[in-house]
């Protein structure tokens, strides 16, 4: 039954949404009477599937799938898939599943998101944002689409200045300074195992990253060139560092012009947001509440068994896109 709400909201979709436009060259068929469209096609005991709904149902397939049902037989085969939906659902109204708790949820999903849809989609729209709006975003968030000047470089950890001072010695070196010798000194002598792991990747880093010991920060800012190795950098963690810088990115400022479709987005996200929690909050000051803490606080929670999926949970906002 829970397919069936499914798809009869799948068939209410694609009823509310736009008809194809049609391609060029494209003959257009006559207008049908509205007599033409209400002509009974099909009856299921009392239900009746009518001309215009049928045509309405096959029409809203996508081109390519409206393509398989232009012959007598295919039309015939739709039909049949639709009176074989309209048995089923009637096969599970019989048995009373309508009033099963989970068809209920799934029934109640629906309409809810249908509500939010009707309430929603027409008064809170991207295209009602104003270039004002845009603008004042992005003017009081410039730090987020500012990007600082950042380096990537390798790193060579050792704990002992006499052994780091050996290394850097073969870091600077022709061969070393490659990047296949660098990353061979690194699985050779570094101690740091994480890194160690990325063939001394440190990643990109900003010069006020936090994540590295403020001396590697700035040997690594230091060096000119990719390419380039430092001398053995005293980390102040009580540990030894050999760099290489392996990129170096230039700061950047994305425009506003380059920004305006992700802040349209965020405005739109935010606005329509804010809207439903308005709506939400209005509903429930007109609705009588009560909620007996007490029983609340004895309900039982089992813990969660193994292999066991259980039921979705619910969303924390139900009426989320």
């Amino acid at each position: 039954m829970a397919l069936a709400l499914a798809l009869t909201a799948a068939c209410d979709k694609r009823r509310e949404a736009p008809p194809p436009t049609p391609s060029a060259g494209a003959q257009t068929a006559p207008a049908r009477s509205q007599s033409e469209l209400d002509t009974p096609l099909a009856k299921i005991d009392e239900l009746v599937i009518t001309v215009g709904e049928f045509e309405e149902r096959i029409n809203r397939q996508s081109p390519y799938v409206r393509a398989r049902y232009t012959s007598a037989e295919q039309k015939e085969e739709f039909l049949d898939n639709l009176i074989r939906f309209e048995i089923l659902a009637k096969e599970a109204f019989r048995r009373g599943l309508d009033k099963d708790a989970e068809v209920v949820r799934t029934m109640k999903q629906v309409m809810i998101q249908k509500l939010i849809n009707q309430e929603f989609d027409a008064k809170v729209t991207p295209d009602a944002i104003t270039d004002e709006e845009l603008r004042a975003y992005y003017d009081g968030h410039l730090t987020d689409y500012a990007r600082p000047e950042e380096v990537r470089a390798s790193a060579i950890i050792l704990g002992n200045r006499a052994q780091a001072d050996r290394v850097a010695g073969e870091a600077k070196s022709d061969a070393g300074k490659t990047n296949k010798g660098f990353r061979d000194l690194v699985a050779k002598y570094s101690a740091d195992e994480d890194s160690k792991l990325r063939g001394g990747d440190l990643r990109y880093f900003a010069v006020d990253d936090k994540a590295l010991p403020p001396p590697v920060v700035q040997a690594a800012f230091a060096l000119a060139n990719v390419g380039d190795v430092s001398d053995v950098v005293v980390g102040g963690d009580g540990k030894f560092y050999v760099l290489k810088q392996t990129g170096r990115r230039k700061a950047t400022t994305r425009s506003f012009e380059e920004a305006k479709a992700s802040i349209r987005n965020t405005l739109f996200r935010e606005q329509r947001t804010a809207a439903q929690k308005t709506f939400i909050e209005g509903l429930r000051a007109k609705a009588k509440i009560e909620i007996d803490q007490a029983v609340l606080q004895k309900v039982r929670v089992e813990p969660p068994s193994e292999g066991g999926a259980g039921e979705p949970a619910l969303p924390t906002d139900p009426t989320a896109r």
